[in-house]
């Protein structure tokens, strides 16, 4: 469980890298559009795990090998947004979030599925239940 602490630097971070990526280095990723889902900060707050959501993008893969070669440069604008507000510019380390992937994927399994309609139980049936009997 996150901490307090932790969970306003993740929010901080999450709306700082938001406004990075739309705003100031969406020419560097071929017009995709990326939004960040979800941050996860370690306890001493030096690490962030960023979880990209993408659209528009031809391939998922390579757009994040392409966010991670242009980590220091997002890292860099991130520290000219916070440096006034924080100690310590957290390394970035970058993952997709399929999230959206999968739920579409268990979406499509449970339309597929046939589950028959549940046995309609009779009102004997509950009387017999409700009844103690002695052995």
């Amino acid at each position: 469980m996150e901490s307090k602490r932790q969970q306003k630097f993740s929010r901080l971070i999450q709306k700082e890298l938001a406004e990075i990526f739309q705003r100031e280095v969406p020419h560097l990723f071929g017009g995709a559009y990326i939004s960040i889902s979800v941050v996860r900060v370690s306890p001493d707050l030096g690490l962030a795990r960023v979880y990209l959501s993408v659209m528009m993008a031809n391939n998922n893969e390579e757009l994040l090998q392409e966010v991670r070669v242009n980590t220091k440069t997002i890292r860099h604008l991130l520290a000219q947004r916070i440096k006034s507000q924080v100690r310590v510019i957290p390394e970035l380390v970058f993952h997709l979030d399929d999230t959206a992937e999968y739920a579409s994927r268990m979406d499509k399994l449970f339309e597929n599925l046939e589950i028959p309609p549940a046995p309609e139980e009779s009102e004997d049936d509950d009387a017999e239940d409700d009844t103690y009997t002695d052995r």
